[in-house]
């Protein structure tokens, strides 16, 4: 199992910056995959940003060139860097960990943390 721990959501202006960081509870070299997503109010939950424990990163192409997938191995933890915000990034954003056991996926989520873009 893990145990994800997100911080760093916030109120910012458009044009500003934010990182959000998700602390996990094991070493994110047995993570299969780790990764962002966000979900707006009436909208379904969607793809940010993800990382395999191979080091491949993959972004929506909303936020291609705006954000930052990163991670620290020694402190177990997953960044998002978040530049040149806009409103339409304003959600709640949860980390996310993938790990495979066989033929399964078993997903594991933070509890969120809230980006407020204003316009």
């Amino acid at each position: 199992q893990v145990q994800l721990v997100e911080s760093g959501g916030g109120l910012v202006q458009a044009g500003g910056s934010l990182r959000l960081s998700c602390a996990a509870s094991r070493s994110i070299f047995s993570i299969n995959v780790m990764g962002w997503y966000r979900q707006a109010p009436g909208k379904q939950r969607e793809l940010v940003a993800t990382f395999t424990n191979g080091g491949r990163t993959n972004y929506a192409d909303s936020v291609k060139g705006r954000f930052t997938i990163s991670r620290d191995n020694a402190k177990n933890t997953v960044y998002l860097h978040m530049n040149s915000l806009k409103p339409e990034d304003t959600a709640l954003y949860y980390c996310n960990a993938k790990l495979f056991m066989g033929s399964f996926t078993n997903d594991y989520w933070g509890q969120g943390t809230q980006v407020t873009v204003s316009s």
